[in-house]
């Protein structure tokens, strides 16, 4: 081993050289020490762990000797395998204990088990290798290659597992040193291949033909493996990436990780880099780069036609629907059916065939345009079809045309249709039907979808040959198709929704256009207001009228996708039963089921020898799951105390309170409310929580007062009739019995006659006597003396005569008034109820007999506080907890029990799981500083804290209090851990994740204890968990003994831990890991930052986690060596210990952080599933117990196939900080839930959306892992794992049983980056080849599916914001033009303006995308409050936050399609309570939303002044409102949502702040936020990387602002109603003129403004002069009128704006010439005037009154409705309490 392999770890804060460090160190192991067998380790008691040990162990003695080496008597197969072909020590530990814990496992799961559990079963490795080597077989099948796994043939009943052993570790230890390269899979494939070969001639001892000796690896010796394969490959990676300039470059120009993988989809992969490689070839980066192979596959190309290309089957049915649907309307018939009658409609109908052909054309020509450099001397093929397809297509076109002319020239021959014609109709038909040959056989294959997979799963050559026409023959996206029952069901719902939207679109959008558009077809003579360059024709406002609707007909598929698929979400909600128990007074109904539910799933089934579930079981199963739902036929008979089930439920449920009050979620009186007490006392019936039996005993005393006389039966029937009702009669009974009994000293005459007294009742029930004998009118007394008894009791005053008082008074009413048969005082010493000598003791009954119990016994007062809530409760505890979020939690697991989920497995049985967790830079814990510091209003981070989460800060406190704190100033010197770990947990800190993700440890932990656990051991443990928590609880309460330290009741040793017998560490360490990658956290040790220290205090206090990291070693001369390092904290040595030091070819980040710094601590994981956690999540414990049903779903099929990916539940818990952080939660939660949930099922395209998803290990890391990195175009890395997954045949299913919490932002700043990071990533994966295979691979109705819950979406909103521009620039044209006006007149405008007024309201459905949320809301909530919440929302407006969103969403997609530039945006996860200055949301806004709102707002100003309808004032704002709305919306939001946006003072100080940014110089270290100029240019960074077709495309949409200037110049009253071009051409004077005297001031200002000042005034008084004289001028001698001058402003100031938009793109030609300087000094001019514009709105609301205060109620409302003081917060009035 090397030096640096040895070192130990250095000290915290303290660097150094570590390789001074002295070299001796123990081997020190991860999860089970297969090194040392002999340990004493829990899990080296299971046979299966030493029988896969021995079986690696066994055989090396009979291997062949590695040259030059001597073997070690215990080295293995691992050490064997890593001696002979150069793999790294650590790898080879690393993937030893790897695979021995997945064999062990899979061994443990055997059923029924092996007969032999001391050797490694044939059938576990066999499946195993089937399983890690099913790429790499079917990589070999698909190039037509011999797989080189060479197994023998087994003869008789031996059987030795060395050879298969060798190829599985073979390719486990390429995997584990592979690096960056593990995003390759068939890169690794052919490595494995070439490996394998050699291995197996090295074992068969082949002799070498080079050398004529035996054949031994052609790598071998130290770090042999990393230097010979794994460098050249991540060189060569890394060298592309250089070339890439940080991800600006296009991808065109550069090869990323997919183009280097799918180099190895072709055979001439073998012919160029051979093997030995030939590191010279053109694949490496030794070659030049114009030598070296380009992209692969496919080539990422930005434009908006990728929408198209991708989904061009879509895009081709609307188009030819639409054609068709003209077709139709135009022949004026009210309905299609009837216009379809005749017969030239249906010719007519034929031309859509020749659109289709068209359409195929244009599709052939972007496929050649986009993928034209994938062509070279290899791929010679690909450039022919490339040109076949477009002269094909070419031909259709021209076949089509003729036929179809020829059609009409013989009918306009015939003048009618005859025969003849009907002949060429029909020649034309069958041209159509050879046409579409290929869509029939596509029907086909979709109808019997079994066969298609099957075609395409077989590797002939015939196959490809007969492809090759469609598609180019690929590794991935083979055998998609579903299961004909999900086909169907997926089929249906588009079928109706398609049906609806074709139905809603022909009349409401097309039909009703019809009839205007010839109208104005045929209007003549209009007088146009302008110089009009087209002739008199109106063809220019047709296309204006028609252009929005077109948009809409596009994009309203989304809508309606939108509608439909909420309702069958809601519906599948429904039958999954999700939203049954939705508040505590449910659960109440179901509890007494819910111990049954808890049993039958959380608990395992008794395992049959029979593994498999046969139909009898499964109808079995089903009929009980119904029975615990509803409580049918009582599946479980009253559960009584005695039952050990019963017992276990408590065990569990009591686990879930204590969770809960360690969470500081409840009080503890909560707890004793809540928890389920151990039998004690002798009661006879299950002690429900006291939150159920409130009010019950109250009610039997008043039933048995009712029904006094009544028999004893029918009182108890009614009584009965709840059996809480009867548990609290019989328990309150039993417990007054052992009270009294306990009380009174044992021996007295007191005792006997309280005893006798009780027997004598016993009897009366015994025989059904008990109304008979006594009267039940007088309960009621003794129930008020009781309650008077227990009350003194439980003061522990000890006051004695006060208890004979109430004990005589309780003996009197028992004796003289209960029975209703009077008994003399003879008769009752004679029965034992009265003492026997009467005159001594007279009135002294009970005096000398009182034994009160110690206030030590704190069992005793805690089962006296139940009796006394259980006696005096009157109301429903409706509101226990009092805590929302409890609440929640308990009624969603509750809920969950009685959903479908697969049986639980023993924790022995369960399939093994890892988490994962990337960690960059993020808070770990929060620091003191961080929680004390006050913002500018004087609101700390802990009193905001304080205030969202009152409840649990109380409850905090009184935990604190009872852990010995005497004071509550105290808390910050004697318990500032803790309370910076209890904010901690109330923010997105790494702790919080941390402590979710390890209640999976404990809950595995508890469910093994309870799997072995007997009888006695359940009915012991409770007792002793109940003492023990009674003990702990009283200490505070009672003012005892306090507890000497926090240690004594840590979570680790309370609750069912106490119990714990040792075996359940073992299972729990093998079934279950946690590693979370802490990427810097070397260097943070090193530096001695705080984050390592936190970190550290993770792994003390989590003994299952794990810490990776990347340590830079620097070795001198500028080198430095890249080690991934796995730590963990040893708890007996009490330090952090170094477990696996893997050397990197090189710095770890080559393509996108969070996938390389997942990729590289992925070696790590253990076991068969790998779920991944991201730092904003959290955990909860009562969930943890369900993931083993969960990893069961891993098992069976869903659909044809078994999941790959389990997609998981999410529950947002940052809704409650803000409005903002409300909606954005609300509108997350129905995204992860209904909108996953559809998806998922029926439409079968749910991908991997982030967060809590469980992979299948093992198939996911064959496949290129759990997320894909290439620099910017995989920006949004997460999802790319579920493209890969489903384009390599995986399955992704979505299961809502069990949640894992979710952190969203919460400040309209941090959504807005959050918004744009998604956006800029959706723009990427339009670029991608995965979107485009997916596109094209899926079924047509899996692809709409795709499309429209993915880029489609963001296509989508960015069409609705550019129809709101279309049909506003339309409108603007049809004013300035007088058209309108000409058609006002003619009449023809009415319904023009209707069908107009339809789209708008059409945009309006935009409400729509809200329906999802209303729905989801609806089904887990209740229909009235989600209603209620709805309404809230809009009151709090949420549609301005919408439309916001609206807008950051369409300005990033389409500048990331058109411009690139997207790129890795860290959003923050802190609270927002500090007010953003103007500034700020200047720079963050201007030109995503305020400079495109004033845009509109001038348009619509513009239309008002010269519209002829707007003179109506309703037609205006029936036409524009919505537009308005979104002008309003998209500059206020972000000063609505800005916490003290509306405050005066803070308005003036912002302006000013402004002011001082806008007009400061760019220094050399100038930043954006301190020089607007430097601002300037960073805004047009996406214009420096852009392309040639991005530019122009740029500069055609910059001409835009030109049309204002024609427009409105022919309006002025200079221009005299003249339409000569001249008026326009001279308007630009006025532009010459301004930009020629602000130059002439400018250059007058910098030369004598500083020195001869009276120089420059002397200039500004001539500029002034002249100025005036022109318009006294124009005045005087033309028809110039004084308004001309502010209308003149809406022509020249957007013409401006236009030149400098388009100034900015050709910045390259001027920066370097003295215009350069004018363009910036206007630049910064025209950002003033925005920022006035914009901040002038907000200033007069500031100024107003009681604005502010509504700004801060519709801010926070939320946090008020939970105790919030905002306006005490934000005025930094703090309470003095």
């Amino acid at each position: 081993m090397s030096a640096l392999r040895q070192r130990p770890v250095p000290t915290r804060g303290r660097g150094g050289d570590p390789r001074a460090q002295p070299p001796p160190m123990q081997e020190f192991y991860n999860i089970i020490p297969v090194h040392d067998l002999q340990d004493d380790h829990p899990s080296l008691r299971y046979p299966e762990v030493r029988a896969v040990a021995a079986a690696l162990l066994r055989p090396v003695l009979n291997l062949p000797k590695p040259p030059f080496v001597t073997l070690a008597p215990n080295m293995d197969l691992m050490n064997w395998l890593g001696i002979s072909f150069g793999f790294q020590n650590d790898n080879v530990r690393n993937q030893r204990e790897n695979l021995v814990l997945h064999l062990a496992n899979c061994q443990m799961r055997l059923q029924p088990p092996p007969v032999n559990p001391d050797e490694l079963d044939r059938g576990v490795l066999q499946s195993f290798r089937k399983k890690l080597l099913n790429n790499y077989t079917s990589w070999c099948s698909f190039l037509r290659v011999k797989s080189h796994v060479h197994l023998p043939t087994r003869r008789g009943n031996s059987y030795d597992p060395t050879r298969e052993l060798l190829y599985v570790a073979l390719y486990l230890l390429i995997w584990g040193e592979a690096a960056n390269l593990r995003f390759c899979p068939e890169l690794i494939s052919y490595i494995y291949h070439h490996m394998a070969m050699e291995l197996t001639k090295f074992l068969d001892q082949n002799i070498d033909e080079f050398t004529g000796r035996p054949f031994v690896p052609s790598i071998s010796g130290d770090s042999a493996f990393l230097k010979c394969i794994v460098m050249p490959f991540y060189q060569t990676i890394k060298t592309e990436v250089e070339s890439s300039r940080n991800g600006t470059a296009p991808h065109s120009a550069w090869r990323n990780y997919d183009d280097i993988n799918e180099y190895f989809w072709s055979r001439r992969c073998f012919k160029t880099l051979k093997w030995p490689i030939n590191y010279g070839c053109n694949f490496f980066d030794t070659v030049p780069k114009f030598e070296r192979v380009g992209k692969t596959g496919f080539v990422e190309q930005r434009s908006f036609w990728n929408v198209f290309r991708s989904f061009d089957r879509q895009w081709i049915l609307l188009i030819l629907f639409l054609q068709a649907s003209i077709i139709v309307a135009w022949s004026g018939k009210k309905y299609p059916w009837v216009a379809l009658r005749e017969t030239d409609i249906q010719v007519g109908l034929l031309t859509v065939f020749i659109t289709w052909a068209g359409l195929r054309f244009w599709q052939s020509v972007l496929d050649a345009g986009t993928q034209y450099s994938l062509v070279s001397k290899q791929t010679v093929w690909l450039g022919i079809r490339m040109v076949l397809k477009s002269m094909v297509a070419l031909t259709w076109i021209v076949v089509f045309a003729v036929f179809y002319a020829r059609i009409w020239s013989q009918k306009n021959e015939d003048r009618r249709w005859s025969s003849a014609a009907n002949q060429r109709i029909f020649t034309f038909l069958q041209a159509v039907f050879v046409f579409v040959i290929p869509e029939l056989l596509s029907l086909l294959f979709f109808v019997i979808p079994w066969v298609r997979n099957w075609i395409e799963g077989l590797d002939w050559m015939i196959i490809s040959w007969l492809t090759w026409w469609f598609h180019t023959r690929i590794f991935v996206g083979r055998g998609l198709r579903e299961g004909l029952v999900d086909n169907i069901r997926y089929s249906l719902f588009w079928i109706v929704v398609l049906l609806w939207k074709f139905l809603f679109s022909y009349f409401l959008q097309i039909q009703p256009l019809v009839a205007p558009t010839k109208a104005l077809l045929n209007l003549s003579n209009v007088q146009y207001n302008w110089h009009e360059f087209f002739g008199s024709s109106n063809r220019i406002a047709v296309v204006l009228l028609w252009m929005p609707v077109l948009l809409i007909y596009f994009i309203d598929l989304q809508i309606w996708y939108s509608v439909f698929s909420s309702f069958v979400g809601a519906a599948n909600g429904l039958f999954s039963h999700l939203g049954e128990i939705r508040n505590m007074e449910q659960l109440r109904l179901r509890f007494q089921f819910f111990a049954s539910a808890m049993q039958f799933n959380l608990m395992p089934e008794d395992q049959l020898l029979t593994p498999k579930a046969t139909l009898v079981k499964k109808l079995r199963e089903a009929i009980h799951r119904l029975q615990l739902r509803y409580g049918l036929g009582q599946p479980y008979k009253k559960i009584e105390s005695s039952q050990v089930e019963a017992t276990r439920f408590a065990l569990i449920w009591n686990e879930i309170i204590f969770t809960l009050r360690e969470e500081d979620l409840i009080s503890d009186r909560e707890v004793e409310l809540m928890e389920l007490p151990p039998n004690c006392w002798n009661i006879r019936v299950v002690r429900w929580p006291c939150f159920l039996l409130c009010n019950e005993l109250l009610l039997a005393v008043s039933q048995a007062n009712e029904l006094a006389d009544a028999p004893d039966l029918w009182l108890w029937v009614k009584i009965c009739k709840s059996e809480y009702g009867r548990c609290s009669v019989i328990e309150a009974y039993d417990s007054i019995k052992h009270v009294l009994l306990t009380i009174i000293k044992y021996g007295t005459e007191e005792y006997s006659i309280v005893s006798k007294l009780f027997e004598e009742i016993d009897l009366c029930v015994q025989n059904g006597k008990l109304t008979a004998t006594f009267k039940m009118t007088v309960l009621q007394k003794i129930h008020a003396k009781l309650v008077s008894l227990v009350d003194l009791l439980a003061e522990q005053k000890n006051d004695l005569s006060q208890a004979v008082n109430l004990l005589q008074a309780l003996y009197e009413l028992c004796v003289r008034e209960f029975p209703k048969m009077k008994k003399s005082i003879y008769r009752l010493m004679e029965e034992g109820l009265a003492p026997k000598n009467m005159a001594a003791d007279e009135g002294l009954l009970f005096e000398n007999a009182i034994n009160i119990p110690d206030a030590e016994d704190a069992d005793f007062y805690k089962q006296l506080r139940r009796l006394h809530t259980i006696l005096t409760s009157k109301d429903s505890m409706h509101n226990v907890p009092l805590n929302l979020e409890a609440r929640r939690r308990i009624a969603f697991f509750s809920n969950s029990l009685f959903m479908n989920m697969p049986r639980a497995p023993n924790v022995e049985k369960m399939m093994a799981f890892s988490v994962l967790t990337p960690y960059y830079d993020e808070d770990v814990l929060y620091k003191k500083g961080m929680l004390q510091d006050e913002n500018e209003d004087g609101i700390s981070t802990l009193f905001y804290l304080q205030k969202i989460y009152e409840d649990e800060w109380r409850n905090f406190m009184e935990r604190m209090r009872k852990e010995g704190m005497d004071d509550d100033d105290d808390i910050w010197r004697e318990k500032l851990r803790d309370l910076r770990l209890w904010a901690s947990y109330r923010g997105q800190t790494l702790s919080r994740t941390v402590r979710g993700m390890m209640y999976y440890y404990r809950a595995l932990q508890m469910l093994s204890f309870l799997d072995a656990a007997s009888e006695m051991d359940i009915r012991m443990g409770t007792q002793e968990i109940a003492s023990h928590h009674s003990l702990n609880r009283n200490r505070g309460a009672i003012g005892g003994a306090k507890l000497p330290t926090a240690k004594k009741i840590n979570r680790a040793v309370s609750g069912v831990s106490l119990l714990f017998k040792g075996h359940e560490y073992g299972y729990a360490l093998m079934k279950f890991t946690y590693v979370v990658t802490c990427q810097l956290y070397g260097r943070q040790k090193a530096r001695g930052e705080s984050h390592a220290e936190e970190i550290l205090f993770l792994m003390k206090n989590n003994e299952a986690l794990r810490v990776a990291y990347v340590d830079e070693v620097e070795l001198g001369r500028d080198e430095v060596e890249y080690f991934s390092v796995l730590v963990k904290y040893d708890q007996q040595l009490q330090r952090e210990v170094e477990i696996y030091r893997i050397r990197l070819p090189g710095p770890l980040k080559l393509g996108e952080g969070k996938p390389e710094n997942q990729n590289h601590a992925i070696i790590f994981t253990r076991g068969d599933a790998l779920q991944t956690i991201d730092m904003n999540q959290d955990n909860y414990y009562e969930e943890t117990l369900k993931m083993r049903n969960l990893l069961e779903e891993f098992k069976t099929n869903h659909g044809i196939r078994k999941p790959t990916i389990l997609g998981v539940r999410e529950n947002v818990f940052t809704g409650s900080v803000s409005s903002l952080a409300w909606f954005m939660s609300a509108q997350e939660t129905s995204f992860v839930t209904l909108g996953q949930r559809v998806l998922a099922n029926p439409l079968k395209v749910r991908m991997h959306y982030g967060h809590p998803d469980v992979f299948d290990r093992f198939w996911f890391l064959t496949r290129g892992g759990i997320s894909k990195a290439s620099r910017v175009i995989n920006i949004s890395e997460d999802i790319f794992a579920g493209f890969n997954c489903t384009l390599r045949g995986g399955n992704v299913t979505h299961h809502e049983y069990i949640q894992v919490g979710k952190g969203r932002d919460v400040g309209l700043n941090q959504i807005a980056m959050f918004e744009a990071k998604v956006a800029s990533g959706n723009g990427e994966q339009v670029l991608s080849r995965d979107v485009y295979r997916l596109g094209h691979r899926l079924d047509f109705f899996r692809m709409l599916s795709f499309y429209y819950s993915s880029v489609g979406h963001y296509f989508n909103t960015m069409m609705v914001v550019l129809t709101v521009y279309t049909f506003l620039w339309g409108r603007l044209y049809l004013s300035l033009s007088g058209v309108e006006s000409h058609a006002k007149n003619q009449s023809v405008s009415n319904e023009a303006l209707g069908t107009i007024l339809n789209q708008q309201f059409i945009i309006q459905l935009g409400l729509f995308t809200a329906l999802p949320m209303v729905v989801e809301n609806s089904l887990e909530h209740g229909f009235l409050p989600a209603v209620w919440d709805f309404v809230k929302m809009q009151l709090q407006l949420a549609s301005f936050f919408f439309t916001f969103s609206m807008g950051t969403r369409t300005h990033f997609f389409g500048r990331t399609i058109l411009h690139g530039g997207a790129k890795y945006r860290a959003t923050g996860r802190g609270f927002v309570v500090e007010h953003k200055s103007f500034a700020e949301n200047y720079r963050l806004y201007a030109r995503s939303h305020f400079v495109k709102a004033i845009e509109l707002g001038v348009i619509l100003a513009v239309y008002a002044s010269y519209s002829p309808l707007a003179k109506d004032s309703f037609v205006y704002i029936a036409m524009t409102i919505s537009s308005w709305f979104l002008v309003v919306s998209w500059i206020m939001s972000p000063f609505v949502f800005n916490p003290s946006g509306f405050d005066w003072l803070k308005t003036v100080y912002d302006f000013d702040d402004f002011m001082n940014w806008i007009w400061c110089r760019a220094g050399a270290l100038a930043e954006a936020n301190k020089s607007w100029e430097i601002w300037w240019y960073e805004e047009q960074d996406h214009l420096r990387t852009t392309g040639l077709w991005g530019k122009l495309l740029e500069i055609i949409l910059d001409l835009r602002f030109f049309f204002f200037q024609y427009g409105v110049v022919y309006q002025l009253g200079i221009a005299d109603h003249s339409t000569s071009v001249g008026v326009y051409l001279l308007s630009w004077i006025y532009m010459i003129v301004a930009v020629g005297i602000y130059v002439v001031i400018a250059y007058a200002q910098d030369k004598y403004g500083a020195k001869k000042h009276i120089y420059y005034r002397v200039v500004q008084l001539v500029v002034v002069i002249l100025v005036i004289l022109v318009i006294v001028l124009l005045l005087e001698f033309t028809p110039f009128k004084f308004i001309d001058l502010v209308t003149s402003l809406m022509a020249f100031i957007p013409t401006g704006w236009g030149m400098i938009s388009i100034a900015q793109v050709v910045r390259p030609f001027l920066q370097s010439t003295v215009v350069w300087e004018t363009v910036v000094s206007l630049a910064r001019l025209y950002d003033l005037l925005f920022g006035v514009i914009v901040i002038a709105p907000v200033a007069l609301v500031s100024w107003l009154p009681g604005f502010q205060a509504m700004q801060t109620r519709i801010l926070f409302n939320e946090a008020f409705s939970r105790g919030l003081q905002i306006s005490r917060i934000i005025s930094g009035k703090k309470s003095t309490e």
